[in-house]
């Protein structure tokens, strides 16, 4: 058959065709493979060779000279290992990293292990040939990628083990890898075998929750092939993908595994709990002395809180059911600086009031409602805290401070309060009572460091209706008919029983702006789109409740409905 000019010239062309797109599929299978190993360039770029005594960062080998990444067993090529062992934790005046070190390398000499430290131990480490040292703090003559670990670890998986640990048999580290791998891309992120000879390994689930600056631990229930979590407590060994580490904030922060399963639950990671292979123990108990064991328990402490600290957690409620506070107390300064325009520094950070200061602000509150009872003073929940007490039976969440409003008249009856003409005092329990500078009413505060407080906001009644000298630019600012407050009707508020309008529902609906109740659905809306708006903010889920109806009525003009519509979108 004869081919024409024609027919050849398409049969060229659609060749060429292909083998274009051949080598562009080639190009981009390249391209996603330096994407999952980003560390076979730049990471072996060479360090300088350099003494440890000059700097505080780098990798420092046997010798005491620097390693480049590339060192041993760090190739990370198809016919190189692909497990690092990295010990984390020790301390510097007793520990058995070298042993530790010696174990693993006499089962496994091709794998690298990598001790890694804060600052250059004293004394120094004793480690075996393969074994090396990573100082994390920088150093100003060494080049950033010394202190960084992601540049000195070459393989795909990292072995976090801890100090005094053994290797027994070799095929332990292939069985934790087969685990993790048949996991596939699933949740399940990490691996873990537990320490024999130590105190039990147990899983637990782990909600950490940074808008209320806590952490909390629950049990987990135990499976027949091995438990699925997110947290452990205990002595154990933990296989992850190197990717994945250091793909955390803070890949290797102290404590070691609170730490990780901290940033993997906020990932979503899991972590799965096998009962074997087991890993042996030889030494136990850890450190030879009482001493030495209190020592590493004050690490330990001064460690956590440090953490805790950087990682904006307040608050952690233990599986066993105890609590640990991180924030602040009566004798350090509250969590937050000075307030402008009425809104904390904390909700900038789409977080709410830390749980520390809450604490706070509920103690100061029932300590103020006794004096107030027990001196015949007169009181009721004013503002936002009536607020708070007719949603929650409590502090908003994102609340500061708690306001009372008290009759002026009534005074006299309290020695802490008639005595405040000027200045203050500071009473047996250390409270602060004080007159406030911002204009005629008082303020009891936590401690003289502590500065979270109850305002107290003096009122008279004049023909019917509750006024005060002291306006602030408060919208719930606002006087009131005196019926609210005859008789007064208890609530439950932070904790205690205290004292509110008879009618709460009405006077809150009056100070805020919201002027339908659910129950009340024959009225019409009184409230410019505005005070919607406030409501909407103030008082969730009732606010979506006039939202809902305002919508209905036909009360948010045109201008103001995309408005409205992301605030219902963010509050739900």
């Amino acid at each position: 058959m004869r081919v024409s000019f024609c027919q050849g010239l398409l049969t060229g062309a659609i060749v060429l065709n292909l083998l274009i797109l051949y080598y562009v599929s080639r190009a981009q299978q390249q391209m996603m493979e330096k994407r999952r190993d980003p560390g076979r360039g730049s990471r072996k770029a060479a360090l300088p060779a350099s003494g440890l005594g000059g700097g505080m960062g780098g990798l420092v080998g046997v010798g005491g000279g620097m390693v480049g990444p590339g060192g041993v067993g760090g190739e990370g090529n198809s016919h190189g290992p692909r497990v690092t062992v990295l010990l984390r934790e020790f301390e510097d005046f007793e520990n058995y990293v070298g042993d530790v070190a010696r174990s693993f390398l006499h089962q496994r000499p091709e794998l690298p292990f990598l001790a890694v430290s804060d600052t250059p131990p004293y004394p120094p480490l004793s480690l075996p040939d393969g074994a090396r040292l990573l100082v994390l703090s920088p150093s100003p003559e060494q080049p950033p990628q010394a202190h960084r670990p992601e540049f000195h670890v070459q393989t795909e998986f990292v072995l976090l083990v801890p100090d005094g640990v053994e290797l027994e048999q070799g095929r332990a580290v292939e069985r934790l890898i087969r685990e993790l791998e048949g996991e596939g891309g699933g949740p399940v992120r990490l691996v873990a075998a537990p320490v024999l000879a130590r105190s039990a390994v147990q899983c637990l689930h782990l909600r950490v929750s940074l808008r209320e600056w806590t952490a909390t631990y629950t049990p987990a229930a135990s499976g027949s092939s091995g438990s699925v979590c997110t947290a452990l407590q205990g002595d154990a060994v933990v296989l992850i993908r190197s990717e994945d580490l250091f793909n955390l904030s803070v890949p290797l922060g102290r404590p070691l595994l609170p730490s990780l399963f901290i940033q993997t639950s906020l990932h979503g990671w899991k972590v799965k709990l096998l009962e074997s292979p087991c890993f042996s123990a030889s030494h136990r108990p850890l450190f030879s002395s009482a001493h030495n064991q209190w020592k590493a328990d004050s690490h330990l402490k001064e460690a956590t809180s440090r953490l805790m600290r950087n990682f904006g957690l307040k608050r952690l409620l233990l599986a066993d059911g105890k609590e640990q506070w991180h924030g602040c107390g009566k004798e350090t300064a509250r969590c937050f600086g000075t307030v402008r325009d009425d809104t904390p520094e904390y909700l900038y950070l789409d977080r709410w009031t830390p749980p520390c200061c809450l604490r706070a602000l509920r103690e100061t509150t029932k300590y103020v409602i006794n004096i107030l009872e027990s001196s015949g003073v007169r009181y009721w929940l004013e503002g936002g805290s009536l607020l708070g007490a007719a949603r929650h039976q409590d502090i908003i969440p994102w609340d500061y401070d708690v306001d009372l409003g008290i009759y002026l008249e009534d005074v006299p009856n309290c020695d802490y309060l008639k005595n405040l003409d000027s200045g203050s005092l500071v009473d047996a329990n250390g409270y602060v009572w004080e007159r406030a500078v911002e204009g005629d009413f008082y303020r009891v505060q936590y401690s003289e460091a502590n500065h979270l407080h109850v305002d107290l906001w003096p009122f008279y009644p004049r023909n019917g209706v509750m006024t005060k000298d002291t306006w602030m630019e408060h919208k719930q600012d606002v006087e009131f008919p005196e019926h609210f407050l005859q008789p007064l009707v208890p609530m439950p508020f932070a904790g205690v029983t205290a004292y509110g309008p008879n009618n709460h529902r009405r006077g809150v609906a009056g100070t805020f702006g919201v002027f339908m109740w659910p129950h009340q659905k024959d009225k019409t809306i009184l409230a410019t789109t505005q005070n919607i708006l406030v409501a909407i903010r103030d008082w969730y889920p009732l606010g979506i409740t006039v939202l809902k109806v305002a919508k209905m009525h036909g009360s948010i003009k045109s201008p103001w409905r995309e408005v409205v519509k992301r605030e219902q979108t963010l509050l739900l």
